[in-house]
């Protein structure tokens, strides 16, 4: 995925969704997993560094779906 800001971002995904670093490359791209997989998400800055949210009535990523294994690992982040 896109991102405007790396660190914004694994700070979501890692610090409140509970995903882990697996590689980093650089400042600009990291990838993260759950479970010990290698990944399940690409993050990248690569054309999109400081990059603006969508206009009004836009949208960026649609939706995204992320199956934990139970209520209680979610209730837990």
């Amino acid at each position: 995925m896109k991102v405007a800001d790396l660190e914004r971002a694994l700070e979501f995904y890692c610090g409140v969704l509970g995903f882990a670093v697996t590689q980093r490359i650089g400042t600009s791209a990291a990838f993260i997993a759950a479970g010990g997989y290698h990944h399940h998400i690409g993050l990248n800055t690569w054309e999109s560094k400081g990059g603006h949210a969508p206009a009004a009535g836009t949208t960026g990523l649609y939706h995204l779906a992320i199956l934990y294994p139970t209520r209680a690992t979610w209730g837990g982040r």
